[in-house]
């Protein structure tokens, strides 16, 4: 049982709850990190100030409102522009020239919460003279997530330290000049929004939905258990064009899955995988 503060939620009642957001709503936690999900859980009552599971189990059963505020507050939205700038600059330097020999290069962002890796992906995919054409999906389990992501709307206190993250990763432009500030938060211009394409897509029950060349879905499975992991990786392969690139986050890793001699890591030191079909 996990406890913090007054508000506590047994194993048990996880369970039921999981349960009764799968048959109301159709969301499936099932195979989430039992631990991690116990404590968004439990923050997810202090936060509407449910007392106790039943009184969360009630307004779950309820309020369709809610849900959606529930669904908001309980899924991972932690992202940042240029997050692990290595990561950028292995992409920027290793990955997108070999890219750049496909006529038409489509990459799928899964999990990309507020959008900011996949804005991310278009600067430097426009720095590279790759943009226009690119085809990105950057797809999360969020609708109020798709939502702020498809406005380009990032926090504007966070442009200083996305500015370094940038240069860190290799940018040499102004950073300022791919976004206008408004009031508390940074537009991302509509140019380099333009071809991406913001959509639900769930990897605990989804299917395959296009061929791609590079996937990144980073400091998503580590929320997952293993078999959830599994799901996802082979979604990810099956997914994945001949010789595409896989991108995972810095402490995910492809050692314990079922698939993980489908690929080679090309890129270690980044997670940047390649598969060998």
């Amino acid at each position: 049982m996990i406890s913090e503060g007054k508000e506590q939620i047994t194993m048990e009642e996880l369970e039921e709850i999981v349960l009764l957001i799968r048959g109301q709503y159709g969301y499936d936690f099932g195979d989430y990190a039992r631990a991690s999900l116990q404590r968004r859980l439990v923050r997810c009552m202090q936060q509407s100030g449910c007392r106790t599971p039943y009184e969360l189990k009630y307004q779950l059963t309820n309020d369709k409102r809610f849900f959606a505020w529930f669904l908001e507050a309980l899924t991972v939205n932690v992202t940042e522009m240029f997050r692990d700038p290595a990561f950028y600059r292995e992409l920027r330097n290793n990955v997108l020239p070999k890219l750049a020999s496909y006529p038409i290069i489509k990459i799928w962002h899964a999990g990309c919460a507020t959008g900011e890796e996949v804005f991310s992906m278009a600067i430097l995919l426009h720095e590279a003279g790759l943009l226009e054409r690119t085809r990105l999906y950057a797809t999360d389990l969020n609708p109020a997530n798709l939502d702020r992501a498809r406005q380009g709307i990032v926090p504007l206190q966070q442009m200083k330290d996305y500015t370094f993250n940038y240069i860190q990763s290799g940018g040499g432009n102004d950073f300022s000049s791919y976004y206008t500030a408004r009031y508390e938060n940074a537009i991302i211009h509509k140019e380099y929004r333009k071809n991406i394409v913001f959509a639900m897509h769930n990897l605990a029950a989804d299917q395959v939905f296009n061929e791609f060349q590079l996937i990144c879905c980073r400091n998503v499975l580590i929320y997952f258990n293993r078999d959830l992991q599994n799901r996802a990786v082979t979604l990810f392969r099956d997914s994945l064009a001949p010789l595409g690139y896989l991108a995972l986050g810095m402490k995910e890793s492809l050692l314990f899955t079922d698939v993980r001699d489908h690929f080679e890591a090309v890129h270690p030191a980044v997670r940047i995988y390649r598969s060998k079909m």
